[in-house]
């Protein structure tokens, strides 16, 4: 009998060991890490590891250990179950996800990581024009002309200012369509923003979703009403740069200081029918292109990119046709956005502007009443459907 009550005892006090070990154990866990505060803390390195890790803790966090009421813990699963979706569609092109995701970043960086109108000119050096780069400040011009023009942002500044024209570039014997970095720096300069806090906080927001969970620096530009978007498409590829390197180091010297691109610096938009570089963009580096087309082409579980499958075929979640290739079937990692913006395709818009515009519309119309075979054929970019340069 005193065995069976001293069993018990013990088995009682085990119990209640365990009890206050696992509420110890997830009280340390519900308490979430202070961000230390120094000259360092504010770079865009650091608030990008911070979001990670937030975001992290957030979708694996075990809701049930916590003690949540009944509607409270309803409330938090579905709130991590929205977080865990849009993190998987945003990387798909998805608007609304990213959307979502730049809004809750958005709160992280006000609220828990502490940035005001102090210290937010440390991320970004937008009191100071001239450290800005030519990157900063085409992110700043997207930025203020989304708010009046949304996705035809992009038109609307190479339109103002004839950016899709030829044009000649130092060193180059032919005229090229091209944005270079002084036609950017020219156009911040002439614009003059004055931007509110709120501005240039979702400006660096955009910045860090873009490394984390977007597209890099094409992230904004894929969204825009143009006609497609391809990078790594031309420059010198790494490995002939490090095979050059090891045989003459002379060439490669010469080549770093002739600035010749190279493939992560390719970035192409396709434009009214026009190829256009954007040189004052680029990826930085190949693990960067590398990251962007191992994710742009992942919509609706296509297959692995692999050295054997060298190549996929894909879409995206609004209807882009994505085709991305990597090394060995090609030189460097390369991708091709092609966009089709089917709801304002008409004929109006497409041939108007033409010469023999009305006449070719008419053509087609009865060609079509009656039933004829039409065969539209030419290479890329030869504008098979995007007639609207008045001198065609």
């Amino acid at each position: 009998m005193i065995a069976n009550v001293i069993l018990i005892f013990v088995v009682i006090v085990l119990v209640f060991v365990t009890i206050m070990h696992v509420l110890k154990k997830n009280k340390e866990e519900v308490v979430e890490e202070g961000v230390v505060v120094d000259d360092k803390t504010y770079t865009l390195e650091l608030m990008i590891k911070f979001v990670k890790r937030r975001l992290d803790e957030i979708t694996k966090i075990n809701l049930y250990d916590i003690g949540l009421s009944e509607e409270e813990l309803k409330r938090r699963k579905n709130k991590k179950y929205e977080l865990k979706k849009a993190l998987k569609g945003c990387t798909y092109g998805d608007v609304n996800d990213k959307k979502y995701i730049k809004e809750l970043i958005y709160d992280l960086l006000s609220k828990e990581y502490g940035i005001n109108e102090t210290n937010i000119s440390r991320v970004l050096p937008f009191d100071t024009p001239s450290l800005l780069t030519s990157q900063d400040k085409f992110d700043i011009l997207i930025h203020e002309y989304k708010k009046t023009f949304a996705y035809e942002a992009l038109t609307e500044i190479i339109k103002k200012y004839n950016l899709a024209e030829l044009k000649y570039v130092e060193g180059e014997s032919k005229p090229s369509y091209v944005i270079t970095e002084a036609e950017i720096d020219d156009i911040y300069e002439k614009e003059n923003f004055e931007l509110e806090f709120s501005d240039k906080l979702e400006i660096i927001v955009q910045r860090i979703y873009q490394h984390y969970k977007g597209f890099s620096t094409i992230d904004e530009i894929r969204d825009m009403n143009i006609d497609g978007i391809s990078g790594g498409v031309s420059g010198l590829p790494e490995s002939f740069l490090s095979q050059v390197a090891q045989t003459d180091g002379d060439y490669l010297k010469q080549t770093m200081e002739a600035k010749v691109p190279r493939a992560c610096d390719s970035i192409w938009i396709m434009f009214q029918g026009k190829s256009i570089r954007l040189a004052f963009l680029s990826f930085g580096t190949e693990a960067e292109l590398k990251r962007v087309c191992q994710n742009i082409y992942k919509y609706n579980n296509p297959g692995q990119l692999s050295d054997t499958n060298g190549f996929k075929i894909n879409e995206m979640k609004d209807g882009s046709r994505v085709v991305v290739v990597r090394p060995s079937m090609s030189e460097t990692w390369a991708f091709f956005v092609r966009k089709f913006d089917v709801k304002r395709a008409s004929l109006e818009q497409m041939y108007r502007r033409c010469n023999g515009g009305d006449e070719l519309i008419n053509l087609l119309k009865f060609l079509v009443k009656g039933a004829r075979i039409i065969s539209l054929t030419g290479e890329q970019g030869c504008r098979k459907n995007n007639i609207v340069d008045g001198d065609d």
